[in-house]
């Protein structure tokens, strides 16, 4: 008897084995840099950062060219490389310069510093204007204009305590039981609300000129901004980006919880905690060079992450769409509405406030079709 036993197959089946699934590709690619390092890059997100970084240069050149003196492109672009009469050149680099690069600073930190945030707190309203911290820069700021007054870096100082303590607060009253993102977003909006009736009560006692100065700068606004802006927010983005991208790596593991980060070696709290100082610093920053500019840290983050398809907290992309974002908002609150202007901060308002409406309705449906 043959030690093989025949197995008779169904009529119609083959005896050849099943063939492989195609095999999908990879949306990782590595790239060499000099000196034997490789950088793994997602395919999908750096062609979107790529398209960003175009459009975002589009939207910079456009602004130049907007005015009560228009420009054409080719003029821009003729006195950005040196050319152009003495009235061009103060037009574009004087006028229109500084404003469109406090624009694409303050929403390169915006994003970023809410890419922080939203990936600590695993949850989308975890961004610094929902949960407090942007109005607590706001409250620190508004302190040393109406109470102490003092120079842009005093302002900015003050900015800077305010954030740091706010966040302090919200860390601590969500800390019990371990920090949850639900409940840092819930103490967050709490504080929030108690800060910004701080914040007119403080106007409400200050002089007339110093409220209606105050009142203006707590809508958000670009006007008027030059250089002496432009300068502390890039010294801010050249310090705190290279700390927040040193940081994405372990940022990446905390986003799949603490007990999965430490057993690959992250230390949690502090890394945390290393975290919340960047994102504070960038919202602070921000805050003193343009007000508290609503809903930019919001939306950036997760537009990005939509557009990219991509895990993780996509800093670059959100720092770039954020820049796309705010340069953008100020055109359309400069020139939708004309001849009305509203500071930016109304507009991204505006819309971040409809954005806001359709995400908590979102999360809302998506709860109650999961119960």
């Amino acid at each position: 008897m043959n030690s093989r036993t025949a197995v008779e197959l169904p009529r119609g089946a083959s005896a050849r084995p099943p063939e492989p699934a195609p095999r999908r590709p990879v949306p990782l690619a590595a790239v060499r840099l000099p000196g034997g390092l490789s950088v793994r890059l997602h395919r999908r997100a750096a062609a979107v950062c790529a398209l960003v970084l175009a459009v975002l240069l589009g939207v910079a050149v456009w602004t130049l060219t907007l005015g009560d003196f228009p420009m054409p492109a080719a003029t821009v672009v003729d006195v950005l490389t040196g050319g152009g009469s003495r009235a061009e050149h103060y037009i574009v680099m004087e006028l229109r310069m500084p404003r469109l690069l406090t624009a694409l600073l303050v929403g390169a930190a915006l994003g970023l510093a809410g890419a922080l945030f939203q990936t600590l707190a695993r949850n989308p309203l975890g961004s610094p204007d929902v949960i407090g911290f942007t109005v607590g820069s706001a409250s620190g700021a508004l302190a040393v204009i109406l109470l102490i007054g003092g120079s842009a870096a005093t302002v900015a100082g003050g900015a800077v305590v305010g954030g740091l303590v706010t966040a302090a607060l919200v860390y601590l009253l969500s800390r019990r039981g371990g920090t949850q993102g639900y409940r840092l977003v819930l103490v967050g909006i709490g504080v929030s609300s108690l800060l910004s009736s701080v914040n007119a009560y403080l106007i409400a006692r200050a002089s007339f000129s110093d409220a209606q100065s105050a009142a203006v700068w707590l809508t958000g606004s670009l006007n008027a901004r030059g250089w002496e802006h432009v300068v502390p927010m890039t010294a801010a983005l050249v310090l705190l980006l290279p700390a927040a991208l040193l940081l994405g790596r372990p940022l990446r593991m905390l986003e799949m919880g603490d007990d999965a980060a430490c057993s690959l070696g992250v230390r949690a709290e502090p890394v945390r905690i290393g975290l919340v100082l960047v994102g504070i610093a960038l919202t602070a920053a921000a805050t003193a060079a343009a007000g508290p500019i609503p809903f930019v840290a919001l939306v950036a983050p997760q537009a990005v992450r939509r557009l990219t398809r991509a895990t993780g907290p996509n800093l670059v992309g959100s720092a770039l769409l954020g820049a796309v974002l705010l340069a953008a908002s100020d055109i359309a609150a400069q020139r939708l509405l004309a001849p009305t202007q509203l500071p930016v901060g109304v507009f991204t308002g505006i819309v971040g406030g409809g954005y806001l409406v359709w995400l908590i309705a979102g999360q809302w449906r998506s709860g109650r079709a999961g119960s």
